[in-house]
C-alpha cells in the first residue's frame, strides 16, 4: 500500500513540476496589478509567519509550553 501511495504521489508530483514548467517558460507580461498583489501577498505572509514564531518563542519563554504539574 505504502509504494502504492508513494507512486500517485510522485506522479501528482511531477505532474505539478511540468505544469509549474509550462507556466513559467510562457512569455507574458505580468499585469502591474498582479505584481501589487503578490507583493502584498509577501508581506502579509511575512507578518503571520513573524507573529507566529513571536508567539511560539513567547510561550516557550513563559512556560506555557510546558506539561502541567498537579500537586496532590
Amino acid at each position: 500500500m505504502r509504494i502504492a501511495i508513494s507512486i500517485g504521489l510522485l506522479a501528482f508530483l511531477a505532474a505539478v513540476g511540468a505544469y509549474a514548467y509550462e507556466g513559467l517558460t510562457v512569455d507574458v507580461p505580468v499585469p502591474t496589478y498582479g505584481i501589487v498583489v503578490f507583493t502584498i501577498g509577501i508581506a502579509v505572509l511575512a507578518a503571520v509567519c513573524i507573529g507566529l514564531m513571536g508567539l511560539l518563542f513567547y510561550s516557550s519563554r513563559r512556560g506555557y509550553d510546558e506539561p502541567p504539574h498537579i500537586k496532590r
